[in-house]
């Protein structure tokens, strides 16, 4: 059936965790006036949730975003794909041929519109169709553009003082909250040779390579939320003293400090400057290639300012010019100390996660190279205020110029878009909002301060395209899901990450080994473990004829498995009492859920409200401290929608994908099983 199109032209504006319970109390403040213009342009529900699909985790939602099918149908459910050699480890999923649901961009090039799919994680790379109508960037992890692949260096802090005799490196120093950058003993603050680990492991490119990615989760520092609070960066201590002129080319040297930075793994040093200014007080500082140049490669003055430049990075065999940002973070007047962070290194010739690459071409040199963003921060709220939420402000902002800059030159007609800066600040900050025991030095108030600076970018960024609705175009607010404040320290079941072993242990389901003398050893003993949990929610039976290691005999699975959601149910967090588990099914019922199917777990869970992390664990109707949630957003304005419209109807994330189908009047997408809101719909459907 053909339908005539509301629209010519629509976009997906997508933001990565946003919570419309936050949002919508920030927006009646008047904090974001830019959200309140959509919304009193266009049509939502009075609280602006959105019912999101269920594992309540980025893949999976922006998936049933794309498809309109929910994750038992399109394949993708969780942010890992179980192994299909071993229970006990995952493998990379963000890979649009393990999607088994046809997307909707997919459907919109077919009916001839121009489409551009940005940084759409989950299901969008590779690209799903041939068409040369449709464009792709990235999309093969939620961070920012061509972090996974594009990174030569990590970030850094450069401190600077007279009392420093030589000059020191440390990559990847794990630095607890308040502990001052000048290590005496920096060789044992090393977190290890890998400088890359955890980038690598959630977002980056070894990641991809489709091997087993095998992590258990057996104390609360295996957790996301430990792992997320702790501030790893490179720190290089360096004397600070006059600038021997003879030796500089530079006319900048005369009345200037003179310092080392090591960047590339500490493989190369470049000579930087701090300058005075006219009032004879230090407050600028030069970076050098080396002491012949006569120009800097950046200057950075001590203001609020992140400044970005290109310079040559090294890593292994490779050598590139690499895009990095800077900024002082102190910088005594009487020059007696400097800190100066520096940001990670991109390389800026990196182009293959765009499609065509001429893309990436068209973006360098009429917009900018990316943007790196900080990925440091966590427990240490000067780098938050200082750096953290600055370089998503910056990021946003290019994002922002590279969409309208496509739109306006390359004239596409449809673009489905994804903006990760909240999501990536509540990994690191949501669970700081709360004073818990484990991070009882911080306070909750800061880190509640932060929570709403990145919801005030992202209104700022909402703004970049509001003139979009002057020009005929359909836009949809929308998110994967929100990010609770947890009220309590849950007990060791749902985190995402990997095998979770201590609860399932205490029930007997799980059992580790044991060495010669008696001590548990971190193996799973498979001839003793009838079940594991592994991913967000799902448990999986060591079953025999299906599993390798599997000792439950097939026709045992069924008794077995409500044996275990019982046990479940009847758990209780040893702390409080309170039970744990919200809602436990077996396959077959998880399609009340959408979460049936291959690719979803013999059990499926979720965490009760209190208890969740996060989101990936929960409900999307769940709820948490500071007034938060895990429901996601909606808002549609523009040709199509009805003006200054509130609806009661129950808005599903399935529902999204028939929406802009009808919106475009082109067919739905073939595994679709939503319907549209067609109570939004300015004219009869």
């Amino acid at each position: 059936m053909k339908r005539e199109a509301f629209t010519q032209k629509l976009m997906v504006l997508g933001i990565d965790g946003m919570d419309p319970r936050i949002g919508k109390r920030l927006m009646d403040e008047g904090r974001m006036p830019n959200m309140k213009k959509f919304v009193d342009a266009g049509s939502a529900r009075e609280d602006l949730v959105l019912l999101g699909a269920i594992p309540t985790i980025t893949p999976p939602c922006w998936t049933t975003l794309a498809t309109g099918a929910y994750p038992g149908t399109h394949g993708i459910t969780c942010y890992w794909r179980q192994s299909p050699d071993s229970l006990d480890a995952v493998v990379y999923n963000m890979d649009s041929r393990n999607c088994e649901a046809e997307q909707m961009w997919n459907v919109s090039t077919e009916a001839g519109k121009k489409t551009l799919v940005w940084h759409w994680p989950g299901s969008s790379w590779p690209p799903s169709s041939s068409s040369e109508l449709l464009s792709v960037v990235d999309g093969t992890q939620p961070g920012s553009v061509n972090m996974g692949v594009a990174q030569m260096d990590w970030e850094k802090i450069i401190v600077a003082t007279p009392s420093i005799e030589a000059v020191q490196y440390a990559p990847r120093v794990e630095k607890p909250a308040g502990v001052g950058c000048i290590m005496t003993d920096i060789d044992d603050m090393v977190v290890g040779d890998n400088d890359d680990e955890m980038m690598e492991l959630w977002w980056g490119d070894e990641a991809r390579k489709g091997g087993e990615i095998r992590t258990y989760v057996d104390s609360l520092e295996d957790t996301e939320m430990m792992i997320g609070a702790k501030v790893a960066y490179d720190i290089v201590n360096s004397p600070l003293k006059a600038a021997n002129t003879d030796k500089w080319t530079s006319e900048l040297a005369q009345d200037a400090l003179e310092f080392t930075v090591l960047t590339s793994g500490g493989l190369i040093r470049r000579p930087a400057l701090l300058l005075k200014n006219d009032k004879g007080e230090y407050d600028q500082v030069a970076i050098f290639k080396n002491k012949k140049s006569k120009e800097p490669i950046v200057i950075i003055r001590n203001d609020d300012k992140i400044v970005s430049a290109v310079d040559d990075v090294t890593k292994g065999e490779d050598t590139k010019p690499c895009y990095r940002s800077y900024k002082i973070l102190e910088c005594a007047p009487d020059g007696s100390k400097l800190r100066v962070w520096i940001s990670n290194a991109l390389d800026i010739s990196n182009d293959m996660l765009w499609h065509p690459v001429d893309i990436h071409n068209t973006i360098c040199q009429n917009v900018g190279y990316v943007p790196p963003v900080s990925l440091i921060g966590g427990e240490d709220s000067e780098l938050v205020e200082k750096v953290f939420e600055p370089s998503w402000r910056v990021y946003n902002q290019w994002q922002a110029d590279c969409i309208n800059y496509l739109i306006e030159h390359e004239h596409f007609e449809v673009v489905f878009s994804h903006l990760h800066n909240i999501d990536c600040a509540g990994h690191q900050l949501w669970h700081l909002a709360k004073t818990l025991s484990p991070w009882a030095h911080t306070d909750e108030k800061v880190n509640q301060g932060f929570i709403e600076k990145f919801y005030e970018q992202t209104d700022e960024y909402f703004g970049q395209f509001l003139h979009l609705l002057d020009e005929d175009w359909t836009i949809l607010i929308v998110s994967d899901h929100g990010l609770i404040v947890g009220e309590e320290v849950p007990p060791l079941i749902g985190e995402y990450g990997g095998l979770n072993i201590p609860v399932m242990e205490e029930l007997g389901y799980t059992v580790m080994k044991k060495d010669a003398n008696g001590n548990r050893t971190q193996e799973v003993d498979w001839e003793k473990t009838r079940a594991v949990q592994i991913r967000s929610n799902y448990v999986y039976i060591n079953l025999k004829g299906r599993d390798k290691t599997g000792i439950v005999a097939p026709e045992d699975k069924y008794t077995l498995e409500e044996q275990i959601i019982n046990d479940l149910y009847n758990y209780r967090d040893p702390a409080t009492g309170r039970r744990v588990i919200g809602i436990c099914l077996r396959n077959k019922d998880g399609v009340l859920l959408g979460v049936n199917g291959p690719e979803c777990g013999d059990i499926f869970f979720s965490i009760e409200e209190g208890f969740n992390r996060l989101h990936g664990d929960s409900l999307s109707t769940s709820q948490g401290y500071f007034g938060t949630s895990v429901s996601p957003l909606f808002i549609a304005a523009g040709p199509g929608i009805k003006k200054g419209y509130t609806t009661d109807r129950t808005i599903r994330q399935v529902d999204v994908t028939p929406t802009i189908a009808a919106l475009l009047g082109t067919r739905f997408p073939s595994e679709c099983e939503g319907a549209p809101v067609y109570q939004i719909l300015d004219d009869t459907f």
